[in-house]
C-alpha cells in the first residue's frame, strides 16, 4: 500500500510539475527567442545540444568527502534560448532513484564561445531547492561543480550524441 502511495504522489508531483511549465508557456514566460535573433555561438550551442546525452559522473566532496564516483545522466532534447542569459533544458535527469522528465531552465554565460550554467539556489520542480551549479562546456566534454543544500562535489562527463 505505501509504494502505491509513493508512486501516486511522484505521478502527481510530475504532472504538477509538467502543468506549471505548460501553463508558463502558455502565458508567454519561456517561450524561446527568435531564432534570428540568436547569436552565432548561441545558434551554436542550441544545435549542439539537440538530442544529445550528457554521460557523466559526480562526486560528494563537501561538507565530507565521500569514497566514489557516482553516475548521472542527462538526456537532453534540446536547448532553448528564453529572454537574457535564461536557457530552457528539456531534459530527462537520472541518478540514483531518481529518473524525471521536466523542463530546466538555467542561466547561461558566456566566456568567449564557450557556454557557462551559473546557478545559485535555484529550484527544480519535482527535486527540491537550493541547487547550485557552475558547468562548463567546451565540445564534447562538460565538467564543474554542484551543490544541494550543504552537500556538493564535482561533476564531469562526455556530451553523447544520439
Amino acid at each position: 500500500m505505501r509504494t502505491i502511495l509513493k508512486i501516486t504522489a511522484l505521478v502527481l508531483l510530475l504532472a504538477l510539475a509538467w502543468g506549471a511549465g505548460w501553463l508558463a508557456s502558455g502565458i508567454g514566460v519561456g517561450r524561446g527567442a527568435p531564432e534570428a535573433s540568436l547569436e552565432d555561438r548561441e545558434r551554436a550551442f542550441s544545435e549542439s545540444m539537440h538530442e544529445v546525452v550528457l554521460d557523466g559522473s559526480f562526486t560528494v566532496a563537501w561538507p565530507e568527502p565521500r569514497d566514489g564516483v557516482y553516475n548521472d545522466r542527462y538526456e537532453i532534447a534540446g536547448v532553448t534560448k528564453l529572454d537574457g542569459d535564461r536557457w530552457r533544458f528539456d531534459a530527462r535527469i537520472t541518478y540514483g532513484n531518481t529518473d524525471v522528465t521536466l523542463p530546466v531552465v538555467v542561466p547561461i554565460r558566456w566566456a568567449g564561445d564557450v557556454p557557462i550554467i551559473r546557478m545559485v539556489n535555484v529550484e527544480i520542480p519535482g527535486l527540491g531547492d537550493e541547487f547550485g551549479a557552475t558547468i562548463v562546456f567546451d565540445g564534447d566534454r562538460y565538467g564543474g561543480t554542484w551543490d544541494h543544500g550543504e552537500v556538493g562535489g564535482f561533476m564531469f562527463g562526455r556530451v553523447v550524441r544520439e
